[in-house]
């Protein structure tokens, strides 16, 4: 028998029943004569809860401190969990994420993973313990502990299987899999068998919360084999594997963000290099951008929108407000009512008047479209926020994602 990965998310681990529940389906993985290694988040809402304390004390505590709080609610995790499965009669042992040989870069709050030196992971499987490890943290060259930024531990899970050649990735969460939307937003949205990564990839990127874009990323780079399923019971889940027959699907899922905010600056002088000065000084201070538009010149001005994270737009409105007279722009506009929902399908670029399609559903719904960006497998579009619930209905409605 080989490695066995499986990830446990905050809610799975919630309680002590849950913990005990999470303890006895590793332990009957074990039983089956695996190697099995754990990656655990935080317990429910204990990172919020750490947020909420770090601001009652300094709200612009640094971002190193940050991380040395945030990653404490981790290690309560494996400890307890590795406790539930020692009262089960079996050996565990519980390892922070520099312990378990994750080192990272410096960028405190949202690090990456540079390598892992997994040789105490291997010993511990070797000593026939169940690892269970701390996810969404790793150590830097300062040894400093840095996080991976929200859903990192499914990051860490796809990443130490990965290193660990194992046979498998399980990530558990409180779904049973990855749904053709919401569950919550649609309730008659169903469970997919499979999906692709390319499509979970899109999907995790545009707001549904199952798995961790960076995850995914690294799933299909490495080939892990990849499964999210419910840790609340047995039933299968969803693999996420490399697509096969690309022309046989359509539109997969429905994905709506309401993480988004909007920015507009108006009137900025249309000549060479204003796009490059707005983008790259953005993209200098980690302030990723996703939907563009830019207008038409007229008399020697045009406009520019685009998206960012909502959790980015007073950085971008300081930063752009800063470089005002370098970019050349009268005013900036900028609103955080807004959501992006998206459709997901590998296979729509062989399938024509799938963007028309979605547009169609949302003019039946009396939903004005703001900004549009395409690729390959996706459209999305941003609407008023107030409209995003309804607006995920009608598109997967209209696509009988049932």
């Amino acid at each position: 028998m080989g490695i066995i990965v499986q990830k446990f998310g905050g809610s799975s681990v919630a309680n002590a029943e849950r913990v005990m529940n999470v303890a006895k389906r590793i332990v009957e993985t074990y039983k089956q004569g695996h190697s099995v290694v754990v990656v655990v988040s935080a317990q429910g809402d204990t990172t919020d809860d750490l947020i909420e304390k770090a601001r009652e004390i300094n709200p612009k505590g640094s971002k190193r401190e940050m991380d040395m709080l945030l990653s404490s609610g981790e290690q309560i995790s494996v400890a307890l969990l590795a406790m539930a499965i020692q009262s089960l009669g079996f050996n565990a042992v519980s390892l922070t994420g520099w312990q378990a040989g994750f080192t990272t870069n410096s960028n405190y709050g949202i690090a990456k993973i540079h390598t892992i030196h997994n040789e105490r992971v291997k010993k511990e499987i070797d000593s026939k313990n169940i690892v269970i490890i701390a996810g969404f943290q790793g150590i830097n060259r300062y040894d400093d502990i840095t996080t991976l930024g929200r859903g990192g531990s499914d990051t860490s899970a796809v990443a130490i299987a990965a290193s660990l050649g194992a046979d498998l990735c399980e990530i558990y969460t409180d779904v049973d899999g990855v749904y053709t939307a919401d569950p919550r937003l649609v309730p008659h949205a169903h469970k997919l068998d499979d999906i692709s990564y390319d499509e979970m990839l899109e999907l995790a990127s545009l707001g549904a919360n199952v798995l961790h874009n960076r995850s995914v990323e690294m799933a299909k780079k490495y080939g892990v084999n990849l499964v999210v399923r419910s840790s609340l019971n047995n039933n299968e889940g969803t693999v996420v594997k490399e697509v096969e027959k690309v022309e046989k699907l359509d539109v997969r899922g429905v994905a709506r963000d309401n993480d988004v905010a909007r920015i507009a600056l108006v009137n900025v002088k249309d000549e060479p290099g204003v796009a490059f000065k707005i983008f790259s000084m953005l993209a200098k201070n980690n302030v990723n951008v996703d939907i563009i538009l830019q207008s038409i010149g007229r008399q020697g001005k045009k406009d520019i929108s685009f998206t960012v994270n909502e959790d980015n737009l007073d950085i971008a409105i300081e930063l752009l407000e800063q470089h005002k007279d370098v970019i050349g722009f009268e005013e900036i506009k900028a609103t955080n009512e807004v959501s992006k929902i998206s459709i997901v399908g590998a296979g729509m670029v062989n399938n024509p008047g799938v963007a028309a399609k979605m547009f169609e559903a949302l003019y039946d719904a009396n939903i004005n479209i703001h900004m549009i960006s395409t690729s390959e497998i996706k459209v999305s579009v941003l609407v008023n926020q107030k409209n995003a619930d309804k607006a995920v209905q009608a598109v997967h409605d209209k696509f009988h994602l049932v």
